[in-house]
């Protein structure tokens, strides 16, 4: 009898759960049983705009190798493969993304990670083998995302650093800003846990905006942070937050740099005086769109070093059944079974059961 395997569709503002038969790879692809997807923010703002089709989310990933077609023996950086390894993926590719195909309800199916499997089918896919436990492993692609920021800002040795936002992309960035030579790092966000948790992975000052509500105030409390009040050499607006950046604009110190790492969604648009807020102060922007294999291969062995608390952000995992619950908690109260969200993973089978962490 043919396999089957489960698939939360989303579509609109819904999810529902199909069955699929699952496939038998074709040469050069690769089946992977799920182990944990991410739900990313990226994620959650498609779902509060609505989504367009049926998808079938998911592009944070780590599986299991199921079967091998013919013509893949090793991985993308030259590791043998076999079956029963673990792997991650870049979700990106030449000929579409995993996680966002809207015929997710067309052959060959389990094109994202809220899945029982997860088919790499699409040509030249970057897969990676890795001994890193699965609540690690399932942080590569917003770890990347740090890399590919830290490395566009020039972080360099003795810099003072804005981290604005202290959920996962706030947090990787930290932490490759940290590894890169920053002296010191300043993380403005909330709610507590995950200030706390920043503060476990190097931050040395933390501003909680649920308890300084002013910008203004927030602003000078950054400034008071860095050498002689002139602000930070590099700002990372990683919050996704409209308001966030003229604000994060407004730490950033004469020549320093603002690299915009939160908005991978059209969130809409915010007035901004090019005069007073950039060119008077002589600011340097960048922006960073995702991450390419590059960023996989960089940050992997850093991720399996495990020299940081990076387990603890994945605070809460749930079955595919309750995808829905871990969506509105993140897009409301951070949340989830009265402990704060910081990071949510979705894993497929098991008991329907929550971890906490």
């Amino acid at each position: 009898m043919a396999r089957t395997g489960r698939a939360v569709i989303a579509y609109q503002h819904d999810f529902e759960i199909r069955e699929y038969p699952v496939p038998d790879p074709e040469p050069n692809t690769l089946l992977l049983r799920q182990e944990l997807a991410g739900i990313c923010g990226t994620d959650v703002h498609n779902w509060q705009n609505g989504i367009e089709g049926e998808v079938l989310l998911g592009h944070e990933n780590v599986g299991i190798i199921d079967s091998i077609g013919e013509g893949i023996e090793t991985d993308y950086v030259g590791n043998p493969i076999r079956e029963g390894d673990r792997v991650i993926f870049a979700p990106g590719t030449d000929y579409g993304a995993y996680g966002f195909r809207t015929d997710s309800d067309q052959p060959p199916y389990f094109s994202g990670g809220f899945a029982d499997y997860i088919y790499l089918s699409y040509p030249n896919t970057c897969f990676i083998k890795t001994d890193a436990s699965p609540e690690i492993a399932v942080l590569i692609e917003p770890f990347t995302v740090g890399v590919h920021a830290v490395m566009r800002g020039n972080v360099r040795i003795g810099d003072t650093v804005v981290i604005q936002g202290s959920g996962a992309i706030g947090l990787v960035t930290l932490i490759c800003a940290k590894i890169s030579g920053a002296a010191k790092l300043i993380v403005v966000g909330g709610p507590a846990r995950r200030l706390e948790l920043a503060k476990r992975m190097g931050a040395d000052v933390t501003i909680d905006i649920e308890e300084v509500t002013s910008a203004e105030e927030r602003t000078e409390l950054v400034k008071e942070n860095t050498p002689k009040g002139a602000g930070a050499d590099v700002v990372f607006e990683c919050a996704g937050v409209l308001a966030a950046i003229p604000e994060g604009l407004g730490y950033v110190r004469y020549s320093g740099t603002f690299c915009e790492v939160g908005h991978f969604v059209d969130v809409g648009s915010i007035d901004l005086n090019p005069n007073q807020m950039l060119m008077r102060r002589n600011v340097r922007l960048e922006a960073v769109w995702g991450s390419g294999y590059e960023y996989f291969v960089r940050g992997l062995p850093i991720l399996e070093k495990n020299e940081f608390p990076y387990a603890e952000m994945v605070s809460h995992t749930l079955p595919l059944s309750r995808v829905r619950e871990g969506f509105e908690a993140m897009d409301r109260t951070y949340r989830l079974a009265d402990e704060t969200v910081i990071k949510i993973a979705v894993r497929a089978g098991g008991e329907d059961t929550v971890k906490q962490s």
